[in-house]
């Protein structure tokens, strides 16, 4: 089954100036907190009479609610500063201070009703939220802004800034220690997917090798009756249709390669893996890796082909913005002469959901009529169909020692397109700009796709708050 989104955790900080109508304040906090726990967030926030009107409003509050925070500092994913009225702005700035926990902050502002501006019921949060990013930039703290500058709670709006929000601290809580395997050696002739070990784990994220023998052997020595194989069997037979004319030792084979990935993955902490997929796994085990990368990938750890390792954590990057199992693809072809679509391909070991049709699991077609069919089967079959998509692709710009990342979306279409394996017709407005971006950049060919939408929470999490360099791809605007 395709995961879900995983609940967050968000400290609340209601900002309150002494000279505002302190019931503004009081009565804000009550709006946020139930309008949060009717969006499914938890929440962090001291009790409503630790401080006056349970609102952050002077440095001794701040030291309250920076304890707090400290305190529960496993838990938090993220901060909310909502501001019922202008807000004190050095009180926000000192508790995110003290508390110290590096995690994303969203900074929201009420509306004023035009008929309620007098002294006893003007908010002027407009005002004040200018004031408090101020500050925080100065603080050097960095923050998220909500779609519009100030809205109410009760809209669809604020439900759609903590939708996002949610989205940039699993992001940024997920990469923040990611670990990847590095499963073999990339096929010699892809130097396109060389990278730096060092500068990912500059950023948090840790590489952890094995070679891809250690991996076989392991396959190998797993027994056909064992209770894991079994349940791999069981898993694969329901997972798509496997044509007549493929043996059951053939099944077998990719079942304990599945089983031996799984294992080492699972041993080692991996949230993502990239796997040698061609050929060393043919022709000296005989099948092909695709099926057992598609499995894990259906089940919330990504795999990407052909040992691209900064692929697999674009892959996982939109896997934790999204909540799904994303894809992961070629820029393969132009579809006629219509220049805002392409064709995005491979063999492929796409997971199931992202196909969104059952698949058809037979042999490599490429490969196996230059080695031989009878050893590659493997590979999850089908087009992907219609719908939105997200795209993201990181690397590692060695030359000038950054993390470097493009993102923006578009949609999956009905488009027929006559190719083997896993096809996706694909629509991006301004589809030239961002092939010239891609090309000039000197990125991968590969790229990673998921369903929904997703593109603004993935830049912001990896731009804003993972310091990246990222390029948000806007279409016809860009």
């Amino acid at each position: 089954m395709p995961m879900k989104d995983d609940p967050v955790t968000i400290g609340v900080i209601v900002g309150t100036r002494s000279f505002f109508n302190p019931a503004l304040a009081e009565e804000g906090r009550k709006l946020v907190l139930a309008r949060l726990e009717a969006l499914g967030v938890r929440t962090v926030i001291a009790p409503e009479g630790a401080t006056g009107n349970g609102a952050v409003c002077t440095m001794a509050d701040a030291a309250k609610y920076a304890a707090l925070f400290k305190a529960n500092k496993a838990s938090i994913d993220g901060i909310l500063v909502t501001l019922p009225n202008f807000g004190d702005e050095r009180a926000v700035a000192r508790t995110l201070e003290l508390a110290g926990l590096d995690v994303p902050v969203l900074v929201h502002a009420f509306d004023d009703d035009p008929d309620k501006v007098d002294v006893a019921r003007r908010r002027d949060a407009f005002c004040g939220k200018i004031s408090v990013c101020n500050n925080l930039r100065q603080y050097g703290i960095r923050w998220t802004d909500t779609a519009e500058h100030t809205c109410p709670v009760d809209g669809r709006e604020f439900a759609a800034d903590i939708d996002r929000f949610a989205r940039v601290c699993r992001t940024v809580r997920g990469l923040r220690g990611a670990r990847i395997g590095a499963v073999g050696a990339r096929p010699g002739d892809f130097q396109t997917v060389r990278y730096s070990e060092k500068l990912l784990q500059a950023s948090g994220i840790t590489v952890i090798t094995v070679d891809l023998s250690d991996i076989l052997a392991t396959a190998e020595r797993i027994r056909e009756n064992s209770r894991e194989v079994q349940e791999k069997l069981a898993a694969v037979r329901g997972y798509g249709r496997i044509p007549e004319r493929i043996g059951a030792a053939c099944v077998v084979k990719s079942a304990k390669l599945a089983v031996a990935l799984d294992r080492w993955v699972a041993e080692n902490g991996c949230s993502a893996s990239a796997v040698q997929c061609w050929t060393s796994v043919q022709n000296n085990y005989g099948c092909a890796a695709c099926l057992p990368m598609s499995l894990m990938g259906e089940a919330g750890l990504p795999s990407a082909c052909e040992t691209d390792v900064t692929g697999a954590v674009s892959m996982l990057a939109l896997r934790l913005a999204s909540g799904t199992a994303p894809g992961f693809l070629d820029w393969n072809n132009n579809f006629g002469e219509d220049r805002s679509m392409c064709v995005n391909t491979h063999c492929s070991n796409f997971p199931r959901s992202f196909l969104a049709v059952e698949p058809e699991i037979s042999e490599l077609d490429v490969l196996g009529g230059t080695i031989g069919r009878e050893k590659c089967f493997g590979a999850v079959k089908g087009k992907v169909a219609p719908g939105p998509m997200s795209f993201f692709r990181m690397d590692t710009d060695d030359a000038r020692g950054r993390l470097r990342a493009y993102a923006g979306e578009g949609e999956f279409t009905a488009d027929p397109f006559g190719m083997d394996g896993g096809v996706a017709v694909c629509r991006i407005p301004g589809l030239r700009g961002l092939l010239s971006h891609v090309t000039a950049g000197g990125f991968e060919h590969h790229v990673a796709m998921v369903r929904g939408l997703v593109a603004d929470a993935v830049t912001e999490a990896t731009g804003n708050y993972l310091g990246w360099d990222v390029y948000r791809h806007r279409g016809e605007e860009s």
